[in-house]
């Protein structure tokens, strides 16, 4: 069986022959990470219009947005026992959280660095 690709190189015959950034090679390793090196824009909440759907939480695809148990009162004086906040360690800056929020209380932001 030949292993070669169309460019002459060899594809890895085993897991432990990929590179340490093609696979999760233990579990838990990813929560060591910092990957906010990744992001050119990264989300912020407008706590005031959060309506505290919680669809940026499900659709995170890093774990990255933390539900907190802090009250917030908003401009309105609603009171919520929660707010969402953003993990900036690991958040990539995908844009999902922001394109699932119904009342569009997520804006992506360029990330100063």
């Amino acid at each position: 069986m030949s292993f070669e690709r169309f460019l002459g190189k060899k594809y890895p015959e085993t897991w432990e022959d990929l590179p340490l950034a093609g696979v999760v090679p233990w579990p838990g390793n990813t929560e060591e990470v910092d990957t906010s090196a990744w992001r050119t824009f990264k989300p912020v909440i407008n706590q005031d219009k959060c309506i505290r759907c919680r669809l940026c939480w499900v659709y995170c695809p890093d774990g990255a947005i933390l539900e907190v148990d802090e009250e917030y009162t908003n401009s309105k004086g609603r009171k919520f026992k929660i707010t969402f906040k953003v993990d900036y360690v690991h958040c990539k800056g995908c844009g999902i959280c922001a394109y699932e929020c119904p009342v569009k209380a997520i804006d992506m932001v360029p990330e100063e660095r």
